[in-house]
């Protein structure tokens, strides 16, 4: 399968909750959506408006930086099934995480190859390896420095690409006998 290039202008990225919480609270937020179609699902949209505001390190994403969404999916429960199917562990994801993984499965099966998929969590690397996606995935790190973003905080560890180089390794299928 070709990788898709996640610098590349025509690559739409597919982001979950918590990027779009890092890259606001960084300030790469803009320069990401003004210099990438920026597309997610639905679960992922809400969630970032779920939490509590009064806690500690909270990170408000507002209208203004939702609107800078190319795209907010509707993920159907047949797309949820099928993902089901094809991943005996999809059930026990996080709905925003699984939601994001039915909606990139839905594209492949569609033919659509020229996607990334940016979520800094394990289990979603999980999925992608086991669905043979991995090399859709790409890190907040790597889409930052392709749009010339310099985040004004130091991003976190699981949103670069390191972690996520290592999380692929550790993640990626054995083969039988292996």
């Amino acid at each position: 399968m070709d990788r898709p290039d996640p610098g590349a202008r025509k690559t739409v990225v597919l982001v979950d909750t918590n990027v779009i919480i890092e890259a606001v609270r960084t300030a790469c937020w803009n320069a990401l959506a003004g210099g990438r179609t920026v597309e997610t699902v639905r679960e992922c949209r809400d969630e970032t408006q779920r939490g509590n505001p009064h806690r500690p390190g909270y990170v408000t994403v507002g209208a203004p930086e939702l609107g800078g969404l190319a795209a907010v999916h509707d993920v159907t429960e047949a797309a949820r099934a099928r993902l089901a199917l094809q991943y005996a562990d999809a059930p026990g994801m996080d709905p925003g995480e699984r939601d994001l993984m039915a909606h990139a499965l839905d594209r492949v099966e569609r033919g659509d190859r020229v996607w990334v998929a940016c979520s800094p969590d394990h289990a979603t690397v999980r999925a992608a390896s086991a669905l043979d996606l991995a090399d859709h995935l790409a890190s907040l790190e790597q889409l930052a420095d392709s749009v010339g973003a310099r985040p004004a905080r130091p991003l976190k560890t699981q949103f670069l690409s390191r972690w996520l180089s290592d999380s692929r390794l550790r993640h990626r299928p054995h083969s039988p006998g292996s």
